[in-house]
């Protein structure tokens, strides 16, 4: 098993504008992270020294132009490009959005290639992203086209861990996209995922409704009987644990949460709206179900607070731990996948 000093972060830099390079700064300066992994920025030393400087941070960069040149126990910036960016924190620009590209896919290459061991993306802009080669909602389905697996957005808040069925979906939408193969895919996924990510045997899902008071026998809206329902009966055949479907309104507030491994949202605001507040700026957004661990903070941009050094990083710093534990479990559960006998053994 890879050393913690060793496991390799590749960082993927975001919006330049926005906060991205200052919570990544700031989580890499306390010189005792390098001691949990070697960290790798895709940008330019000349872009992170502008912000740097900018912030006025005391923080030594490692500029590499070669990814066998990587340094443990450094701050390596894998320049992506060389030319000078021009910065204006809080504005939407179009060409950062290239930038954002560019490092995003300069870092998942990497990612694909083992030149890095794990992927933390720090937040982009959605919109100005946008071009003809480049025609994603966000990170998520971008990985999931180019990582092998079926991807699940999954919030993760210590044991909190809240995942979506449907996530950059248009609230008008979201019914039809929630088919019983939908379902079936997404349970499966999260189920795989805390068994080999997070170490649970036999995990317990709860499952929240897709219409308020999960229809109320028909009254409002017919999905949950005819479809979400039926659906999870039929894989509760199957022997794993899933329950529901749960109306979303009293489900947080009644501490239910607590009773579960993870929960499973019907639409975006279903679940991370709870979870956000819940979790207290410490929540990672975790890409499930790929053959390759990516993570990120949940939030975004934060235009309104760029380059005035008043980001908090404290859900980008977990991001990277997490990154590293689910890193960790994976080679564990592969170990004991090759050999359970030795493993039970261990535990006796």
């Amino acid at each position: 098993m890879k050393k913690e000093e060793n496991i390799v972060v590749g960082v993927s830099i975001g919006d330049l504008n926005g906060i991205g390079a200052e919570i990544v700064l700031k989580t890499f300066e306390d010189p005792r992270i390098l001691e949990f992994c070697t960290p790798v920025i895709f940008a330019s030393v000349k872009t992170m020294n502008f912000v740097k400087n900018h912030l006025k941070m005391q923080v030594n960069l490692n500029g590499i132009n070669n990814l066998n040149q990587i340094l443990p126990q450094k701050i390596n910036v894998f320049n992506v490009w060389n030319e000078h960016v021009k910065i204006e924190f809080g504005k939407e620009d179009f060409k950062i959005g290239e930038y954002a590209i560019k490092s995003l896919e300069a870092a998942t290459n990497a990612l694909k290639n083992n030149s890095i061991d794990v992927l933390v993306t720090a937040p982009i802009n959605k919109h100005n992203i946008q071009s003809e080669t480049f025609k994603f909602p966000g990170h998520t389905d971008y990985l999931e086209q180019e990582l092998q697996g079926n991807s699940l957005m999954l919030m993760v808040a210590n044991s909190l861990r809240v995942g979506l069925l449907t996530d950059h979906v248009p609230v008008k939408d979201v019914a039809k996209h929630i088919t019983p193969k939908r379902i079936k895919e997404k349970i499966e996924t999260i189920y795989h995922s805390l068994q080999k990510d997070f170490k649970i045997r036999k995990p317990k899902i709860a499952v929240l409704g897709i219409n308020p008071h999960t229809g109320d026998n028909g009254v409002i809206g017919t999905e949950d009987d005819k479809v979400l329902r039926p659906t999870l009966e039929s894989i509760k055949k199957t022997g794993k644990l899933v329950f529901g479907p749960y109306a979303a309104d009293s489900f947080f507030g009644s501490d239910n949460y607590l009773n579960f491994d993870a929960i499973i949202a019907s639409y975006h605001d279903q679940g991370l709206i709870p979870f956000k507040t819940l979790s207290f700026g410490q929540g990672v957004n975790y890409t499930a179900g790929l053959d390759k661990i990516r993570t990120s903070p949940d939030h975004g941009t934060a235009f309104e607070i760029a380059g005035k050094n008043l980001a908090d990083n404290s859900s980008f710093k977990e991001a990277v731990f997490k990154a590293i534990e689910i890193y960790k479990n994976r080679l564990e559960f592969l170990e004991i996948s090759k050999n359970p006998l030795k493993f039970n053994q261990k535990k006796i």
